[in-house]
């Protein structure tokens, strides 16, 4: 089974929010599990937020989410106009207060990476779909979720 979403958001803070409820209403429908729905929320989360901060919008001052589901993998993507930097995952300092983005892509991806096709710059990632012996720790996932929620509701105020 192969189904896939695309949505045009405004590059603005609030998108972020609506980006995860249409990805977790569209995933639950789907019946894929809570861990695997948790994982794909966060990770769009974070790719969208870094657009929103360091890229330009797309030409038509919007950004793109969009997610496929193919049987075992959710691939969410987002596109946005470009930014001065290449993105990639760093390795903060304990104090620093962000720039943990990339590093949880990384950590809840199988795999992730950033493509380019002339001035629009597309970050994707691909989630596991369904549960495995890999996938991290439910609480541990269940915390980055909380933290990735009260930072998006602080950004809609």
């Amino acid at each position: 089974m192969r189904a896939s979403s695309v949505m045009l958001l405004p590059h603005v803070p609030s998108s972020v929010a609506v980006a995860r409820r249409r990805l977790t209403a569209d995933l639950a429908a789907q019946g894929h599990c809570e861990a695997a729905v948790d994982d794909a929320v966060l990770v769009v989360s974070e790719l969208l937020s870094n657009a929103l901060r360091h890229a330009r919008p797309l030409p038509s001052g919007q950004v793109k989410v969009a997610w496929t589901c193919t049987g075992d993998r959710v691939r969410v993507a987002v596109s946005d106009g470009g930014a001065a930097t290449e993105p990639r995952a760093r390795r903060p300092g304990l104090s620093s207060l962000g720039g943990r983005g990339l590093d949880i892509v990384e950590h809840l991806s199988e795999s992730w990476g950033v493509a380019h096709e002339g001035p629009i710059t597309t970050v994707w990632a691909e989630v596991a779909a369904v549960d495995s012996p890999d996938r991290p720790a439910p609480n541990g996932v269940s915390a980055m979720t909380e933290i990735a929620r009260a930072a998006e509701e602080l950004a809609e105020h």
